[in-house]
């Protein structure tokens, strides 16, 4: 499955990829911020995570930025089932890439896609140091549940605390500014 934003270009990953992906999340001001990546991150790790099966009802996507020439890699984003059968959105993206918007505008592309197999709800949650991360997830439509839960961080070896958001996903005809998907 692919997406295509004015921006960005949203596809699965590929075993080629992994050094490009290793390079892009090789920083542990991403890692921290993030429950399953392990820090340090090797290239293995990201040889491995594109070796993950795919999940038609949860797919993940390379970001890459297809503007200014050739298309960059910048971040990743995906659904994933959570173990009580919730659909958690995750995302993360380069440092050099922070604060261009590419998390909002890959997410809205994945909340479109979201919808369209039938997914109604999706959680996320960020770690309480983590403002950017708060700030994406209200612009997509998340709020919070009000309950704040402790998520172990393989990146920082620890319980850290993380407050819990939700989003309900409208029907497609009630929302306009999401953008078509390219097939």
């Amino acid at each position: 499955m692919f997406a295509v934003t004015p921006r960005l270009l949203l596809r699965p990953g590929w075993p080629e990829d992994a050094g490009a992906l290793f390079a892009a999340i090789n920083d542990e001001a991403i890692v921290r911020n993030m429950a399953r990546a392990p820090w340090p991150y090797r290239l293995e790790d990201a040889r491995q995570f594109l070796s993950l099966p795919d999940d038609r009802n949860h797919p993940r996507w390379l970001i890459f930025s297809r503007t200014g020439g050739k298309p960059r890699l910048v971040g990743c984003i995906g659904i994933d089932s959570r173990d009580r059968g919730e659909i958690e959105l995750g995302y993360w993206i380069s440092r050099p890439y922070w604060g261009n918007g590419y998390a909002t505008e890959a997410g809205r592309a994945v909340l479109q896609n979201a919808r369209a197999l039938g997914h109604r709800q999706l959680v996320a949650s960020h770690f309480v140091d983590n403002p950017a991360s708060a700030s994406v997830l209200r612009k997509l439509g998340f709020k919070p549940t009000g309950r704040t839960v402790e998520l172990f961080s393989l990146g920082r070896n620890s319980d850290v605390r993380a407050i819990e958001l939700s989003c309900l996903l409208e029907d497609e005809a009630d929302s306009d500014d999401m953008r078509p998907l390219a097939a």
